[in-house]
């Protein structure tokens, strides 16, 4: 599978042609169609993100098997990323010295399970190009400053594979319940665009 490259009205006009093949076939109605992604985007949010990463942060054998096997390990928490299309999750830390950030460059690929749907910045050319040339100052854009120690990586999510940053505990937390370590953590943090 690789990245789909064409312009949106062609696009539409294909899911156009597609929707009335299955409804021509009686496979699927338009109608069910929508509710079918209405379903899913309504799972599709933030908070996935958060309780995984909440779940790392208080469990330590969780976040090897998180960084070891990230679909097995989201689907322990009841989260399935094949619901549309196989994908594997790459989970990567930010540790210090090492900070992470995802992007897509050829389209906008991105983990909307366990992030809701996509920021338009995640999707737009500057954003995408930029973030591989110069991390550091796209970092600084969205306020986030790192120190010229720490190594920053840059993710490239493809059409089969998908990444999400494991942000570092925030300092304070020790006594924190797992849900409200789930709250503090960002779409931002979770693409690595922010600190959490």
């Amino acid at each position: 599978m690789s990245h789909v490259h064409e312009a949106s009205g062609s696009a539409a006009n294909r899911v156009k042609t597609l929707v009335g093949a299955l409804e021509d076939a009686h496979v699927l109605t338009e109608r069910e169609l929508d509710a079918s992604i209405e379903a899913f985007l309504s799972r599709a949010q933030p908070a996935n993100g958060g309780r995984i990463v909440a779940r790392a942060w208080v469990d330590p054998e969780f976040r090897r098997r998180l960084l070891a096997d990230g679909n097995a390990a989201v689907a322990e928490l009841g989260i399935d990323l094949a619901h549309w299309a196989p994908v594997k999750l790459r989970v990567v830390a930010n540790e210090p010295g090492r900070h992470n950030l995802i992007v897509c460059t050829l389209c906008s690929c991105y983990p909307l399970a366990l992030l809701g749907p996509s920021p338009a910045w995640y999707k737009s050319n500057a954003y995408r190009s930029r973030a591989v040339r110069d991390p550091r100052g796209v970092l600084a854009e969205f306020g986030t400053q790192l120190g010229d120690d720490v190594e920053i990586t840059v993710w490239d999510s493809t059409a089969e594979v998908r990444y999400l940053v494991l942000p570092q505990r925030p300092a304070g937390t020790k006594r924190a319940t797992e849900d409200a370590l789930a709250a503090l953590v960002t779409r931002n943090g979770l693409i690595g665009t922010a600190l959490v």
